[in-house]
């Protein structure tokens, strides 16, 4: 064997056609692509396009809505915590707060805190703080001789000069009235 008789496999090299080579070459002048249109164009496709009917994104109908100002609240019930102080993964003799619950793997990572909930029962003498409480959990705690303490506070949203938006106006107008109304 010479190198000169060294060639690749049947079909491991495929071979590129030369496009925009004249006419006599088959791929001349719009190169295979046809006339006009977007399809013509380098680098553009036409997602979704059923040639001018409804496409099929637009013909389902749409479901839902995420809100992007909604509060992300990682949940503990009360049942659990309880769990946890039996199985001796959580102390009772110190402040119980969010990072705790994260330790002993009761709470994941969310954007506002943990938010203790009612499900369950819990016996043991808790002092915990938490982003939010609900009246149930806030009740069963207390009863077993517990305290609770919440720590969120709702984000007021302003416009680009710093001032809050339309909506928390109209929300802090109609607190001061009901304030004054009350007393």
């Amino acid at each position: 064997m010479k190198l000169n008789q060294i060639s690749n496999n049947p079909g491991a090299h495929k071979h590129k056609h030369k496009v925009g080579r004249g006419s006599s070459s088959g791929l001349g002048k719009t190169s295979g692509r046809g006339v006009k249109g977007a399809k013509a164009r380098t680098g553009t496709k036409v997602y979704g396009f059923e040639g001018g009917q409804m496409p099929l994104h637009m013909r389902i109908p749409k479901r839902g809505f995420n809100n992007i100002f909604a509060n992300d609240f990682s949940e503990v019930n009360i049942g659990l915590l309880q769990k946890a102080i039996t199985d001796k993964r959580l102390k009772t003799d110190g402040k119980i707060t969010e990072e705790v619950l994260r330790k002993a793997g009761l709470a994941h990572k969310s954007r506002d805190g943990v938010r203790l909930l009612g499900k369950g029962s819990i016996t043991a003498k808790i002092d915990i703080e938490v982003a939010g409480v609900s009246a149930g959990a806030r009740e069963a705690v207390e009863k077993a001789g517990g305290t609770v303490t919440t720590t969120f506070q709702k984000k007021v949203y302003s416009n680009k000069k710093g001032e809050p938006g339309k909506r928390q106006k109209r929300r802090a107008d109609a607190t001061a009235k009901r304030a004054a109304r009350q007393g």
